[in-house]
């Protein structure tokens, strides 16, 4: 009787849980449905949010500066994360205390120190030499600083998970350096190259307090276009906007665990 009643107080958990986690996301994509100007009273379905949303440039073009940022940011911080990660792996057993405390202080440091220090450091270099005049450039650095190190534990312990011997083996098998890099370690690694992009995409698209310090008048993203348009109060266009996000998100995460699956399969 204990354990029958134990269950159901821990489903009934489990839905409230799951209920106060994403009845707020099914009422912002409800509302952005909302045929009314208001976002506070529903008065029917229609779709001209929507609609408004493909003939407004400013959201386009904050849209068009996302997705380049994230994508750039991230295969940068991909690549020399990667790098970063085999080291530390290939050095793991001397005293690396600075380094790994240099990793994770961009994972620790708040975001507004961070970004009041990238802020402060572009502007003396572009006062200096006239260079990194903020705008796109300048937030791309920024996100791959704090980017790499979450690629960087990523794969270093992709690595330490792997039998050292498998490395000894390549050599004794006569496979040279590039053959090795090509034919074993990418694609050992392959999951936690394909884990580290999507994680770095998702912090770069997540970002906002970072970009605002770094950005641009010409290089707002959707972050720094909602926070502006949401001070004006929030408006079904901008439901439809986190609407769209939301549905994106759903569908990446629906796709990875169909390929996952088949992967097992």
């Amino acid at each position: 009787m204990r354990k029958r009643t134990l269950k159901r107080g821990l489903t009934g958990f489990w839905w409230l849980t799951l209920t106060f986690l994403y009845l707020p996301l099914v009422v912002v994509v409800l509302f952005s449905f909302n045929a009314s100007n208001s976002a506070a009273t529903f008065t029917g379905v229609s779709l001209r949010w929507y609609k408004a949303l493909l003939g407004n440039e400013q959201i386009l073009s904050a849209f068009g500066n996302t997705l380049i940022l994230a994508i750039c940011s991230s295969v940068i911080a991909l690549c020399i994360g990667c790098l970063i990660g085999y080291g530390m792996y290939r050095h793991r057993h001397r005293k690396l205390g600075w380094l790994i405390v240099l990793i994770y202080l961009p994972i620790v440091l708040p975001d507004i120190v961070f970004g009041i220090s990238e802020m402060a450091f572009f502007v003396q270099i572009h006062r200096l030499t006239g260079l990194l005049q903020p705008g796109l450039l300048t937030m791309i650095i920024s996100h791959v600083t704090f980017q790499i190190p979450f690629v960087a534990l990523i794969v270093y312990s992709r690595f330490v998970g792997l039998d050292p011997t498998l490395f000894e083996a390549a050599k004794d098998l006569y496979a040279t350096p590039v053959k090795r890099v090509v034919h074993f370690m990418l694609p050992t690694i392959k999951p936690a190259l394909i884990s580290a992009f999507f994680l770095s995409f998702t912090l770069s698209v997540d970002d906002f307090v970072i970009s605002f310090f770094t950005a641009g008048p010409e290089s707002a993203t959707l972050p720094i276009y909602i926070w502006g348009a949401i001070k004006k109060g929030v408006s079904p266009e901008i439901n439809a906007i986190a609407a769209l996000m939301i549905g994106a998100v759903a569908i990446a995460a629906i796709l990875s665990l169909t390929m996952s699956r088949r992967r097992q399969v």
